[in-house]
């Protein structure tokens, strides 16, 4: 039975997991996206300034900023669950143990 609550509690944990590893990876994709702006910036312009730069350097830092916080939380989150639920899992384990010896003592 305890199974079945532990496996019940796990059952959507699988997606916190799933974010922690694709969030960072989504951040990456904002970079390259920032990194073709800066270009395509440059290419369509007669004067090279550093506005032009500046804009696609933003846009890339906040990607992968956002990427990297999001995955950093989802992570931290996925762990911190994980350890919660071993540890509920380990307690009903120990309660069943001392239910069965109480039983085992009374007949």
């Amino acid at each position: 039975a305890s199974n079945i609550e532990v496996m019940e509690m796990e059952k959507h944990l699988g997606i916190m997991g799933v974010i922690a590893g694709i969030a960072p990876m989504l951040g990456f994709i904002g970079t390259i996206a920032g990194v073709i702006k800066i270009f395509y910036d440059i290419s369509v312009s007669n004067d090279i300034s550093i506005s032009i730069i500046s804009a696609g350097l933003y846009e890339k830092m906040v990607t992968s900023g956002f990427g990297l916080l999001t995955g950093i939380i989802a992570y931290g989150g996925y762990h911190l669950l994980n350890m919660k639920i071993d540890r509920f899992a380990l307690k009903m384990q120990r309660s069943a143990f001392e239910f069965i010896k109480i039983i085992n003592k009374s007949e």
